[in-house]
């Protein structure tokens, strides 16, 4: 994607982890759907809008709704779907992978600036420990693995 996000890259394939997700949703579904990649280098096709409600009705009996939700949702915001609802010629697919309409210009700038924050965390460095978390070099294993687990407990209440 091009600083502009006015050229296209063409159709966005799918990798090992796309279709790793693809099988989760289909795993869940009394029938495969067109939607999905199959293999690796099958088009990520965007989702039409609606589309949940066609894939929910082909839900296996007795399986939670939240999996399906859960699963498609993990899907859905993955980078590579994200990069292929960016491009400029992007166009929803229905349940059957036919395109249906454009991703409209308001999904795609908002799937850009995903794309963006997504590549972003990834290029930052971890930040260190605060100091009051650092352990002194000369500290036993069994103390790091203590503060390792208060660190997170801390973090996890100040984020409370």
């Amino acid at each position: 994607m091009t600083k502009s996000g006015a050229e296209s890259k063409g159709a966005i394939t799918a990798g090992a982890a796309d279709i790793e997700k693809a099988k989760a949703i289909a795993a869940l579904l009394i029938q495969p759907i067109g939607l999905l990649p199959q293999a690796s280098g099958d088009p990520i096709k965007p989702f039409a809008i609606g589309v949940w409600n066609d894939i929910r009705v082909l839900l296996k009996p007795d399986t939670p709704v939240t999996s399906l939700r859960r699963a498609t949702s993990a899907y859905t915001h993955s980078k590579r779907y994200l990069f292929a609802c960016a491009q400029p010629d992007a166009y929803r697919h229905g349940i059957d992978g036919t395109p249906s309409t454009p991703v409209s210009d308001e999904d795609r700038i908002a799937a850009q600036l995903a794309v963006t924050k997504l590549k972003n965390s990834a290029s930052e460095p971890p930040s260190p420990p605060p100091p009051s978390l650092q352990m002194p070099p000369d500290a036993t294993r069994a103390n790091k693995i203590r503060a390792g687990i208060l660190g997170r407990s801390q973090r996890k209440a100040s984020s409370l």
